[in-house]
């Protein structure tokens, strides 16, 4: 088992008319706000039981929030966990920045990961670090062309840079840079995100989710 692993995980404050924006017109204001809380928790949860995460000397869970206060982070998701603010700045810039903080010379690796992603599994996370192991960098690909997962064994900020964030393009760019630094990649399976109303077709006989979704 890995020492010194680093999981970060990007989360925002369930605020309605704040979280999951897009979901709002199918879900309303609270609903999307409410599902945003429950795959967050969802996520946490999956963390904590991976291999690589259950315990301190195994590695760190650490939550980069935005959206909100640490204190309210801390009152929802508990003290136990570590936390740190997002900064300014783009979804690239703001990952960069999590990244870089991470990376020590006693580190052995660093995975980042969203909470919109229903089917990520603590095997799975446990997978990414194996891979880890054996590849400069490891990718979980999106069925929208981005990745719900990237790690890396060491620091890459040209990973971060010159991504059209947000579109079909974000996973293929990854890829391009990745082969233009030389860089070994592993890849996951393939998952569904959340983000859209059409996504919510994947939540209907997810028992921890679907009491929130319209009838389908």
């Amino acid at each position: 088992m890995a020492t010194g692993s680093r999981l970060l995980i990007f989360s925002r404050y369930p605020i309605p008319g704040k979280a999951k924006t897009r979901l709002i017109p199918v879900l309303g204001a609270v609903g999307a706000a409410q599902l945003n809380r429950q795959m967050t928790e969802a996520t946490i949860a999956t963390a904590q039981t991976a291999e690589l995460f259950k315990t301190k000397s195994a590695g760190k869970i650490t939550v980069h929030f935005t959206g909100a206060e640490l204190t309210s982070f801390q009152t929802w998701l508990g003290p136990k966990l570590q936390y740190v603010a997002q900064p300014s700045g783009d979804l690239g810039q703001r990952m960069e920045s999590a990244f870089n903080d991470t990376f020590t010379p006693n580190g052995k690796y660093t995975i980042g990961i969203g909470t919109d992603i229903p089917g990520i599994s603590p095997e799975l996370l446990d997978q990414a670090g194996e891979e880890l192991n054996r590849h400069d960098v490891v990718l979980g690909p999106a069925t929208d062309g981005g990745y719900y997962l990237i790690g890396m064994s060491s620091f890459h900020p040209e990973l971060f840079a010159n991504i059209d964030w947000g579109t079909a393009q974000v996973y293929q760019q990854t890829l391009a840079i990745c082969t233009r630094l030389d860089l070994k990649v592993a890849t996951l399976p393939m998952l569904n995100d959340i983000d859209r109303p059409e996504d919510l077709i994947q939540l209907r006989d997810d028992p921890r989710f679907n009491t929130l979704l319209p009838h389908y």
